[in-house]
């Protein structure tokens, strides 16, 4: 038997659906920040994670680059995000994360010796345009 005037049950459940998902969506620019403030990234942590990370990666790539020996060489001097750059904790988990689902075909361009290129998530402070 069909409903001959009104909306019929399966309509009803499908705007309800509807209805939470539209409702329960995140605040754009709220994802991923769980109602912290914003944080400057530790330049220290940040690139000792990053190196790791490379260097594992370029394990299991099976790279041998230069960026993966210094990746690799626990003796590298501490590096520091370029003046005038404040990257914040997100951003480096996001890089982070980035590097360890790439792919290896793409993990190798960015640890090769010649026509290097870096990940957009981790291109905090990309260089001014010039005129």
């Amino acid at each position: 038997m069909t409903q001959a005037r009104g909306i019929g049950r399966a309509e009803i459940l499908r705007l309800a659906a509807m209805l939470v998902l539209v409702v329960a969506a995140p605040t754009v620019g709220d994802i991923g920040s769980c109602g912290e403030a914003p944080a400057d990234l530790d330049a220290a942590a940040f690139f000792r994670e990053k190196a790791a990370v490379d260097c594992a990666r370029c394990e299991e790539c099976g790279f041998s680059t230069a960026a993966c020996a210094r990746a690799c060489d626990p003796m590298q001097p501490a590096q520091s995000f370029p003046e005038g750059c404040y990257p914040l904790v997100h951003d480096g988990d996001v890089c982070l994360r980035a590097l360890e689902a790439a792919s290896c075909d793409t993990y190798a361009s960015f640890v090769a010796d010649q026509g290097s290129t870096i990940s957009t998530e981790c291109n905090f402070c990309p260089p001014e345009a010039k005129p």
